[in-house]
């Protein structure tokens, strides 16, 4: 069939043909006997791609009006066909559309109820393009678009984060080492380590989001098309910064979604570490906070439990999500160039890692904004476990001129010496003290309590309520101006 003096091509030689009971109708012509009905059970996607719907209307209504802009298509075909898409698009979206493993996936299914609904026209749409670059365009659409999401999700974290941090920037509590009482920090300043985590998770996602915005559509099977096409034009309908450079590598990459992966399994990473954190600190043995009913359960024999399971739930996530890291790097790693069918498997894994990635960082912003700190147990245990030794370490060297590893000796035996007698640094006498080391003054006594200790770390990034305030007040800007760019 020609029209404008072009003749009209479907690309039905991909890597990715397959059929349906007797002959595929979209590609069959070259099969003289349909699949085995096992073939066409391991061979069909649409019980997982269908998700990609949206995106794959929007890049064919992207491809449909750049090739009439070509003179490829006529402007009656081109209308025909974006408007039996949105229609289509609709239909999915209401729940109306039914779906037919027959057909494989989101592709084929769009496809064939555009020609239910059109006629001819439709098979005009696959002109200069494969299933090959048209998959590679519609999961990119949607790891993009997946991605936006979650980089403004972990922003509304974050914000949660600051808000807790800022109303506890006076609030002491012991900063740990190998789950050892170690220094007196604030819980302000504890909050704000993991703002620093998710910044860095944003940053890795926004930087996977720029690498990943060149677009495979054009690419064809895998060599390209002989018919004048425009990809500059599709990749800025689409979003893109530019046409993926080589069709060899557009089709094949599956860089972006490796990425995304990673990213989200380091993102996991932190916060399993603070939702460790919290069913610590929720423990009656610690009682650091207190978790809202929101995000707990209860005991089907035990009246008395309050059991933090949003945070368990969060905490075992990332075996999942890295999990589907490794598989899909399992599955690239000794693929030739260029397609394969291999490069199935790559959305079923990464759907569900997106899907708890997604749910985690909801779960983890309600927990924080409902948590309640119990100051008071915090401060009682900032001072156990001889917390300000580095303390009375500092003021040694910084008063007495002492070198720092002979302060440390005298500062352990003075410890060993408030453990004989059962109290706590800062409860020796001037004169015990002295036994010990004779130049000690009762100037020792301003930086042995936590309040002190805590006031003294003013260095930049250090635990000083002040200091705390200031980097709240930096992030808030930051965050601000993110949201704005």
């Amino acid at each position: 069939m020609t029209q404008n003096g072009k003749k009209s091509h479907s690309s039905s030689c991909d890597g990715q043909e397959s059929s349906s009971k007797a002959q595929n109708k979209m590609w069959g012509g070259r099969f003289a006997a349909g699949p085995d009905a096992l073939m066409e059970r391991i061979n069909a996607s649409i019980d997982f791609d269908k998700r990609l719907y949206e995106q794959d209307i929007r890049g064919s209504i992207a491809h449909c009006r750049m090739l009439a802009a070509q003179n490829i298509l006529t402007d009656e075909d081109a209308a025909a066909i974006e408007r039996g898409l949105r229609e289509i698009r609709e239909e999915i979206a209401e729940g109306r559309f039914v779906f037919s493993a027959a057909l494989e996936d989101i592709h084929m299914n769009i496809e064939a109820r555009l020609r239910e609904k059109i006629g001819d026209a439709a098979g005009r749409l696959h002109t200069a393009r494969s299933r090959n670059d048209q998959v590679a365009t519609d999961f990119k659409l949607w790891v993009r678009d997946t991605t936006d999401r979650i980089i403004a999700q972990l922003g509304a974290y974050q914000q949660a984060l600051l808000d807790q941090a800022e109303a506890h920037a006076d609030t002491v509590m012991p900063g740990f080492t190998h789950l050892q009482a170690a220094q007196p920090v604030t819980f302000g300043h504890h909050l704000l380590a993991y703002v620093e985590m998710a910044g860095r998770d944003r940053g890795r996602f926004a930087d996977a989001r720029r690498r990943a915005n060149s677009c495979p559509l054009g690419a064809a099977a895998l060599a390209g098309t002989s018919f004048p096409i425009d990809r500059f034009a599709t990749a800025r309908a689409l979003g893109f910064d530019e046409p993926a450079a080589n069709s060899l590598d557009a089709v094949s990459d599956r860089d972006f979604a490796l990425e995304f992966l990673s990213a989200a399994s380091i993102c996991a990473m932190h916060l399993s570490r603070l939702a460790e954190e919290l069913v610590i600190w929720s423990s009656a043995q610690f009682d650091f906070v207190r978790l809202s009913d929101g995000f707990t359960t209860g005991s089907s024999i035990m009246p008395q439990k309050k059991n933090p399971d949003a945070a368990e739930l969060i905490r075992a996530k990332i075996g999942r999500i890295l999990g589907a890291q490794n598989a899909l790097m399992v599955v690239m790693k000794g693929l030739p160039l260029a397609y394969g069918k291999d490069m199935q498997e790559d959305k079923e894994a990464l759907f569900d890692a997106a899907d708890n990635l997604e749910l985690c960082i909801l779960a983890m912003t309600g927990m924080i904004r409902d948590l309640k700190a119990n100051e008071e147990r915090m401060h009682a245990a900032a001072g156990q476990g001889f917390t300000t030794a580095t303390d009375l370490a500092d003021w040694l060297v910084r008063v007495l001129n002492m070198p720092f590893r002979d302060a440390h000796h005298v500062t352990g035996r003075l410890v060993r010496l408030a453990e004989e007698q059962g109290c706590d640094l800062q409860d020796l006498t001037l004169e015990q003290m002295q036994a010990v080391e004779e130049r000690i003054t009762d100037e020792i006594f301003t930086v042995l309590g936590v309040d002190n200790s805590v006031a003294s770390r003013t260095s930049y990034g250090g635990t000083a309520p002040d200091q705390v305030r200031t980097q709240i007040r930096r992030w808030r800007e930051r965050l601000a101006e993110e949201d704005a760019s």
